[in-house]
């Protein structure tokens, strides 16, 4: 077997906090209450936005998506996670770890695109009202949804094949739960200088960017907000803006400390606390922000269980 590439056909080792395995326990029951949550608080949120018609809005066909999105995060990652700290081996097979590799990529970088998208939808039915449905017609929504999921895949084929062509060594102990990047790129005997090029630009493309359009986009709202006089309206676009700033504030706060930063500076510790959270917690809040903050998404819950239990009843 080549030596220098010495993992390419074996499996890895996540080690995750074997060596404190009574914390191992804790993690494994708070992420799988976490997992639960998230199956049943995102499918909720695509269920009632297709189900009632009076969703059948922009804002909502971009929340059921990111929903998808967060189901799809998610179910890449967790079980396989709960597999690896209930049993007694950490293993993941080399096509397992590729697949996970591949799709936190995915999944990470066409989030950040349509949260961007979503900012601009607030922007439109904030500061352009009576032109709203002409601005964000179903086939420009579905454009801009298409181009956010091409996008997050043409990240995760570049970094993805980059990542996994520089020799290991026959390095294969991951130090983390799940194999992302920051965790790959430290089995690498080699440095390479392309690929931290290539990952800071493609930085600025997938984070950077789309949360300099969200600030922009915000500071036009905030300007357009402070010249409403219905106080209902202004609560209105408070909670819908609210629930999306909450979203964007977690979920790039801790995607941008993990990845723009120098490799070296965060601490082993740290960097698996962060990709707990961003890859458990943050699915999982999503759903929880726009169905407590939204009375339409609670509304529409409660016409359709008052629909269903009126139709077993006849």
């Amino acid at each position: 077997m080549n030596k220098n590439n010495g993992s390419s056909m074996t499996d890895f080792i996540l080690l995750g906090f074997s060596d404190r395995p009574q914390l191992e326990h804790i993690i494994s029951g708070v992420v799988f209450i976490f997992y639960i949550v998230t199956l049943v608080g995102n499918t909720t949120i695509i269920l009632v936005s297709n189900l009632d018609s009076q969703l059948h809005t922009p804002m909502y066909f971009f929340l059921s998506n990111l929903s998808f999105l967060d189901l799809c995060y998610a179910t890449s990652i967790i079980p396989q996670m709960l597999v690896n700290l209930w049993g007694p081996t950490k293993s993941i097979t080399y096509g397992g770890c590729v697949l996970q590799f591949f799709f936190a990529l995915d999944f990470g970088a066409t989030e950040c695109l349509l949260l961007a998208v979503m900012a601009y939808d607030r922007y439109a039915a904030v500061c352009q009202p009576l032109y709203y449905t002409i601005v964000m017609h179903p086939q420009l929504c579905q454009k801009m949804v298409l181009t956010a999921w091409l996008g997050g895949l043409g990240s995760a084929l570049i970094l993805c094949s980059l990542t996994l062509k520089l020799p290991r060594c026959g390095h294969r102990e991951v130090n983390n739960f799940i194999c992302e990047m920051p965790a790959l790129l430290k089995l690498a005997c080699v440095y390479s200088k392309v690929i931290e090029v290539i990952v800071y630009a493609l930085g600025v493309i997938f984070l950077l960017v789309p949360l300099s359009l969200i600030l922009i986009s915000y500071a036009i709202i905030t300007q357009a907000v402070m010249r409403i006089k219905s106080t209902a309206r202004w609560r209105k676009v408070l909670n819908t803006c609210g629930s999306h700033l909450t979203v964007v504030t977690l979920f790039y706060g801790t995607i941008i400390y993990m990845y723009m930063k120098p490799q070296n500076s965060t601490s082993e510790d740290e960097g698996k606390f962060l990709t707990l959270f961003y890859t458990i917690v943050t699915p999982t809040l999503n759903p929880l922000i726009y169905t407590l903050r939204n009375k339409d998404v609670k509304s529409a819950v409660k016409r359709i269980l008052y629909v269903r239990k009126w139709s077993a009843k006849s």
